[in-house]
């Protein structure tokens, strides 16, 4: 796996993608780097030093090695030419447009975090502080939670967020995030997402009654598609996801707290379409 967003070097990456791959196979070398990018080993090796510059009929190459399309595709496009160009000002502009393709920052949690997700109203109340200030009452959070919840729900819920660092007590005396942004890691990621995602599901078709249309947005299309477009739709969902939470971290002052569900899945299928 390769951490893009902590890196600033393109040839960062390569390295990252060698060392990796000679920890899984130790007589991985060079020049077996070399054959997969149209590179001799002395090449490589001085890229990776970051005495030479991958060329430029290198990088689709580059991109494919390291499983690298969309946004992440870009964001290495972008790298490479900034750091080609010798004008400040133009290295610059293409590494803020490279910074801007990078992920929100987002706190992981673990096996033993997985209580986050136990619950839709758990990551509710977490947001919630955020839009009351920090002011953590749960007879206050019960009654403002839609649908409302019980004061030992909301109590548990400040506990759970407290025992995982996800909240932490202000000199004020309120709670502040120790992170907005919230993924999952572990082994269990997989049943965790998916309890969760089926509450958020049940949540969204009782907004079709809960709340006039101007307070929600709910749309539907039925679309038919290919496998390529599907994957196309797919990378184009994850990119808008990224997109609102980068919105929303502009939001200075929230009043509310939404869940936004996305959901893409077959409704009819040919027997090639299921091969």
């Amino acid at each position: 796996m390769l951490f893009l967003d902590d890196v600033a070097d393109y040839r960062d990456l390569l390295e990252q993608h060698y060392v990796q791959r000679k920890a899984k196979l130790p007589l991985y070398t060079y020049r077996m780097m070399g054959l997969k990018l149209g590179l001799d080993t002395s090449q490589v090796f001085r890229i990776l030093q970051k005495s030479e510059h991958l060329p430029s009929r290198c990088v689709p190459l580059a991109k494919d090695l390291l499983g690298l399309s969309g946004r992440s595709g870009q964001y290495f496009e972008l790298l490479v030419a900034a750091s080609r160009t010798r004008i400040p000002a133009k290295r610059k502009e293409l590494m803020d447009k490279a910074f801007a393709l990078r992920d929100v920052e987002r706190r992981k949690i673990g096996n033993h975090e997985i209580r986050f997700l136990s619950q839709w109203w758990i990551p509710v109340v977490h947001s919630y502080l955020e839009v009351s200030d920090g002011r953590a009452i749960p007879e206050e959070i019960a009654s403002s939670v839609i649908p409302s919840i019980t004061k030992e729900q909301a109590t548990e819920a400040l506990e759970i967020l407290k025992s995982l660092h996800l909240v932490k007590r202000l000199p004020s005396g309120r709670l502040g995030l120790s992170q907005a942004h919230v993924t999952v890691c572990s082994p269990e990621k997989a049943v965790a997402i998916r309890s969760y995602q089926k509450q958020a599901l049940t949540l969204g078709a009782a907004s079709l009654d809960s709340f006039p249309a101007n307070e929600r947005e709910v749309s539907t299309l039925t679309l038919a598609v290919d496998a390529e477009c599907f994957d196309d739709i797919r990378e184009m969902a994850r990119e808008f996801r990224r997109q609102v939470q980068k919105r929303v971290e502009d939001s200075t002052h929230p009043d509310r707290v939404m869940q936004w569900t996305m959901a893409l899945f077959p409704i009819a299928q040919t027997k090639r379409g299921k091969s």
